[in-house]
C-alpha cells in the first residue's frame, strides 16, 4: 500500500456509471467523485458492460467500488412483477452490478452503496422492496422521501443503531438527512443489518456483518457532504478502508 518513496498510495475506486437512454450516453454526478476525492481516494467511473470477464476484471483491479444511485431495480431480481408504479429498470446496469457486487462480496472488497445501492443490495441478497413508497408503505408519521431541490438540503431524521458500523463512523445516535427515493427496502435481506432508519420506520442504511466495509445509506451524501461534516465521514471511512483494510 506503500510507494517506493514511502508515501501512502491514494486507493482506486470504481464508481458504477449513470446512464441516460434518451441520449444513449453515460454520464456522473460530480458529488460521487468529489466526495471520493475529498476522502483521499481516486474515483474512476466504470464502464457500464454487461460482459462477465470484463466485470470481473475490474472487480479484482479496482480497490473498492461506490454503486450510484439512478434507475429502479428490476422487481424481477426479488422475485416480483414490475407494477405501474415502478420506474421503467435499466438491465445493464442491473446485470452488471449483480455481477460486480458478488465478486466484490467475495474478494471483501470494500463497497458502498447509494440509494439504488442499498436497494440493489437489498434484492441481491434476498430481500424485497418497495415499488412505491407513496402508494404501498404505510405509516403513522409521514415524512418527505422524494424532496425537491435544491438537494442539499437535509429534510428528515435518521436514527442510528448504536451497535452498528455506522455508529462507529458518525459517533451520533441521530443525524438530519436529505431524501430523493420513491422506492425503499420492505424485507430486509438476511445477510444484512440495519444500520439505520427513518422516523417512520423506513430501514435508511444497511451493512454486512463480517465483511471489511460494506455500507449503503438511502439518502444522498454526494449532495450534502459540503455542508454536513457528517456525510463526509461516510466518504472518509470509506476510502480509508479501501487503503487500510479497516475503518
Amino acid at each position: 500500500m506503500f510507494w517506493g518513496n514511502g508515501r501512502m498510495h491514494k486507493p482506486m475506486i470504481g464508481v458504477v456509471p449513470l446512464y441516460d437512454e434518451t441520449k444513449e450516453s453515460y454520464w456522473m454526478l460530480p458529488g460521487y467523485m468529489k466526495g471520493i476525492e475529498e476522502a483521499g481516494g481516486i474515483p474512476v467511473m466504470l464502464p457500464l458492460s454487461t460482459d462477465k470477464e470484463t466485470i470481473l476484471t475490474l472487480a479484482e483491479t479496482f480497490d473498492g467500488f461506490l454503486f450510484t444511485g439512478g434507475h429502479d431495480v428490476n422487481p424481477n431480481l426479488y422475485g416480483e412483477q414490475a407494477e405501474p408504479v415502478c420506474g421503467r429498470p435499466c438491465e445493464e446496469r442491473d446485470l452488471m452490478e449483480a455481477i460486480l457486487f458478488e465478486r466484490a462480496v467475495a474478494l471483501d472488497k470494500p463497497i458502498f452503496g447509494i440509494c439504488r445501492g442499498i436497494q440493489l443490495f437489498n434484492a441481491l441478497l434476498g430481500g424485497t422492496l418497495y415499488q412505491d413508497l407513496p402508494s404501498q408503505f404505510e405509516s403513522e408519521k409521514q415524512i418527505l422521501h422524494k424532496q425537491m431541490p435544491p438537494y442539499g438540503q437535509p429534510v428528515h431524521m435518521v436514527t442510528i443503531e448504536k451497535d452498528s458500523p455506522l455508529f462507529t463512523i458518525l459517533k451520533e445516535e441521530s443525524i438530519p438527512v436529505n431524501s430523493y427515493h420513491h422506492q425503499g427496502i420492505k424485507a430486509l435481506a438476511e445477510p444484512l443489518a440495519c444500520a439505520a432508519t427513518a422516523e417512520d420506520g423506513l430501514i435508511e442504511a444497511v451493512t454486512m456483518p463480517g465483511k471489511r466495509f460494506v455500507l449503503a445509506v438511502q439518502w444522498h451524501p454526494e449532495f450534502i457532504f459540503q455542508k454536513e461534516e457528517k456525510n463526509m465521514k461516510l466518504f472518509k471511512a470509506f476510502v480509508v478502508s479501501c487503503q487500510h483494510g479497516e475503518v
